[in-house]
């Protein structure tokens, strides 16, 4: 039974690893072969690939008109990498958090 398991696990992992598309390095089919990536996307992410690589998801959600997180994050889900990495919480700019009573009690009596 669990080496059932472990087969059915590994099998999936290895499709989904091939199914991963970089956007570095995709040509215009395979980039259209993503859920949600259409013509004119394709076109627009590899008009600005041309001028240099995307480093990261943040990079490319600021350089492409038609990707923002929420896009970014299905494309994700659908298979697409940026070198490789997945769009997800490392990618996302963490706020602040706003000082609690004790701190601000103590950052006062300074």
């Amino acid at each position: 039974m669990l080496k059932k398991m472990l087969s059915a696990l590994l099998a999936f992992w290895f499709m989904a690893a091939v199914a991963a598309v970089d956007v570095n390095k995709a040509d215009q089919a395979t980039l259209e072969g993503v859920k949600g990536i259409g013509p004119g996307l394709s076109t627009r992410l590899l008009d600005e690939r041309k001028k240099s690589p995307y480093k990261d998801w943040d990079d490319l959600i600021g350089r492409v008109k038609g990707v923002g997180e929420g896009n970014a994050q299905r494309f994700s889900d659908a298979g697409l990498t940026v070198n490789g990495a997945s769009y997800g919480a490392a990618t996302k700019p963490t706020k602040m958090a706003a000082p609690t009573s004790s701190s601000k009690a103590s950052a006062a009596g300074k």
